[in-house]
C-alpha cells in the first residue's frame, strides 16, 4: 500500500464515523463548539470532505507546505488573522446541508472519499500553498476525528474513531507538539507524571 492509499484509508474510515454519529442527532439548533451551533459545528466538518473533493481539481506549481503539520503552522496564523471569517465559513457551510444536514453530510462523506480510489498522488492548491495530496489527507483526517468528537461531546453520542484515524490523528497532535516545544510536556501527561496547562492545545 503507498501512502497514498494508507492515507486515503484512514481518511475513508473517519468520513464513515463522522457520517455515521452524525446520522444520530435530532436537533441542529443547541450548542456546538464556542460560537457555533451543531449545525454550523456539523457544517464546519463537513468542509474537511469538501476542502478535498475541491482542492483535487486544482493543480500547484510548487510545494509551500511539506507535510501536514507546516499545514496547520500556516493555517495558525491565518486563523488568528481572521477568527470571524473561520466562524462565518462555518455558519454558511451548516446553512448549505440544508434541510436534512445528516443526510446531506452522508451524501459528502460517500462522495468525496470514493474520488481518492485509484486518484494518483498530486500537487495540489490548499490555503496553505500547494500540498502533496497525500500530505494534505492527514489533515482532514484529523479534522473529522476531532470535530466528530466535538459533535459527540455536544450530542452525547459515543466517543468511538476508528482505530486507524484516531491513530493517525494522535500521530499528527504529537508531532505538532514536539514541533512548538512542547513534546516534554505532552510525554509527562501522557505518562501521568503532570496535567497539562489549563487551555493547552498543539494547534
Amino acid at each position: 500500500m503507498t501512502v497514498l492509499e494508507d492515507e486515503a484509508a484512514a481518511f475513508t474510515v473517519a468520513a464513515g464515523w463522522a457520517a455515521d454519529r452524525i446520522g444520530s442527532i435530532t436537533r441542529w439548533d443547541v450548542p456546538g463548539l464556542g460560537d457555533w451551533d451543531m449545525r454550523a459545528l456539523v457544517g464546519h466538518t463537513s468542509r474537511a470532505l469538501l476542502t478535498v473533493e475541491q482542492y483535487i481539481t486544482i493543480p500547484a506549481e510548487s510545494e509551500s507546505a511539506d507535510r501536514a503539520e507546516a499545514y496547520y503552522e500556516a493555517a495558525a496564523q491565518m486563523v488568528a488573522a481572521d477568527e470571524a471569517a473561520v466562524l462565518q465559513r462555518g455558519i454558511d457551510a451548516g446553512v448549505a446541508l440544508g434541510d436534512d444536514p445528516a443526510a446531506a453530510f452522508a451524501d459528502i462523506a460517500d462522495r468525496v472519499p470514493k474520488l481518492l480510489t485509484g486518484h494518483p498522488d498530486a500537487l495540489i492548491r490548499t490555503i496553505a500553498g500547494g500540498m502533496w495530496l497525500r500530505n494534505y489527507l492527514p489533515t482532514r483526517t484529523f479534522e473529522l476525528v476531532v470535530h466528530g468528537l466535538d459533535i459527540c461531546a455536544a450530542a452525547g453520542l459515543p466517543a468511538d474513531p476508528p482505530e486507524p484515524a484516531l491513530r493517525r490523528t494522535l500521530e499528527l497532535a504529537t508531532s505538532l507538539a514536539v514541533r512548538r516545544g512542547d513534546g516534554p510536556c505532552v510525554l509527562f501527561a501522557f505518562t501521568g507524571r503532570s496535567a497539562l496547562p489549563t487551555g493547552f492545545s498543539v494547534l
